[in-house]
């Protein structure tokens, strides 16, 4: 049978929303559902390298508010919970016995809980960057590690948000219906994120942008979901580590990663004995970083011949 890969459709999940979904590769082959990161950033083309189209039946969903999905950058009804519900609402519409979870970042987040959830739909987890979604894991990134190797950007944070509790300033700010306040808001936040996300930035400086500047999509989701703990009880996700008993997964860890450590990950495998933890080193958080995407091809490679 002929690759989907230029197929898609709107998926009406409800309240509202309706996700954009992308198919691409083999309908006979191993499913898969691509979870991308954020909250808030939406899958893109470049994303289809990771996977053989011969082999993969790859589903990308942009979740709620996120990529083409309508409405745009919505909050409405908008929370872990339902996008876990979502992804399996989608999977039974598909009439996929099981599927394969690759995520990133929070699509690691999102792939544990719906693991958890629902581990008999799970074939495996190839998951990169693991972030467990706690306020500690945000607050280790964005003021411990961001004061140590970006202290002008800090500074800026400060100077934005104030010197107590300056995450939950930043967020409520970016947040606020007012453009004055939200669009410089999120443009800083959006400095500060990409500048820990890479090994060796191309800029490490907040710089003010145009007034008709398109605004970044993420840091509004982000911001909405980090402010309310990602929608999950404080350490669900390693307190729950117990239900993937008798799931497989590959954990692929880049060694300097600013944004989700090497801890995180190693606390997760010791708690999941049918996880392997790999290791890319010289890497930070990106998935374009050196040997980070060869290295979750190769995961994916793996698990989808388990």
């Amino acid at each position: 049978m002929k690759p989907l890969s230029e197929r898609s459709f709107f998926f009406d999940a409800g309240e509202g929303h309706s996700l954009h979904v992308a198919l691409f590769g083999n309908p006979g082959g191993v499913p898969v559902v691509f979870l991308h990161g954020g909250p808030g950033s939406g899958c893109n083309p470049g994303q289809r390298a990771l996977f053989d189209p011969d082999r993969h039946f790859v589903v990308f969903v942009d979740q709620r508010g996120a990529g083409k999905s309508l409405p745009p950058r919505s909050r409405h009804a908008n929370t872990t919970a339902h996008l876990i519900r979502d992804l399996e609402a989608l999977r039974q519409d598909l009439t996929l016995p099981r599927w394969l979870v690759v995520g990133g970042s929070w699509g690691t987040t999102l792939g544990l809980a719906y693991a958890q959830a629902h581990p008999a739909a799970c074939l495996g987890l190839a998951l990169r960057a693991v972030f467990l979604g706690t306020r500690a894991e945000l607050e280790a990134a964005f003021v411990t590690r961001l004061s140590t190797f970006y202290p002008d950007l800090f500074a800026a944070l400060l100077a934005r948000a104030g010197q107590q509790a300056p995450l939950e300033a930043i967020w409520r700010q970016i947040l606020d219906p007012d453009p004055q306040v939200h669009r410089s808001a999120a443009f800083l936040w959006y400095d500060i994120e990409r500048a820990l996300s890479e090994l060796r930035p191309a800029s490490t400086t907040h710089s003010l942008r145009a007034a008709d500047a398109p605004l970044p999509a993420t840091p509004f989701m982000e911001a909405s979901y980090f402010l309310n703990d990602c929608y999950l009880q404080p350490g669900e996700l390693l307190e729950n580590a117990g239900k993937l008993a008798g799931i497989p997964g590959i954990l692929l860890q880049s060694r300097y990663d600013l944004l989700c450590p090497p801890s995180g990950t190693a606390a997760l495998a010791a708690r999941w004995p049918e996880a392997e933890l790999r290791f890319v080193e010289v890497a930070g958080h990106s998935v374009s970083e050196p040997g980070v995407t060869a290295a979750l091809r190769q995961a994916i490679r793996d698990l989808s011949e388990v």
